[in-house]
């Protein structure tokens, strides 16, 4: 059986995990920012059967996805959508949208 130590060690190493990805990101600024991205994904970030869903999304992946469209790394129209954004601006709006409900 796992000791109380390595118990409360891990549940802090999982917060310290999921809560990184967010470190770097402001919420409250994503959700200014989200303004745009409301007129395709929707106020509530689930999208429809032509858009996807980027709420719930966790934010380090998101974020991922747009570095990858604003670098060209993956073609998309998106890169339309986000050009001109900072990389913090980036940031804030994964962080955003990774506090959102998925459903």
């Amino acid at each position: 059986m796992l000791s109380r130590k390595l118990i409360v060690a891990m549940v802090f190493f999982l917060m310290m995990v999921a809560g990184g990805a967010l470190a770097g990101g402001d919420p409250a600024n994503g959700v200014e920012l989200s303004i745009d991205c409301a007129d395709c994904h929707g106020d509530d970030g689930l999208g429809d059967e032509h858009i996807p869903r980027i709420a719930g999304l966790d934010a380090a992946d998101l974020l991922k996805k747009l570095t990858d469209f604003q670098s060209g790394a993956v073609e998309s129209e998106m890169v339309d959508f986000i050009e001109g954004y900072s990389e913090q601006d980036l940031l804030d709006l994964a962080a955003y949208y990774a506090t959102l409900p998925a459903d």
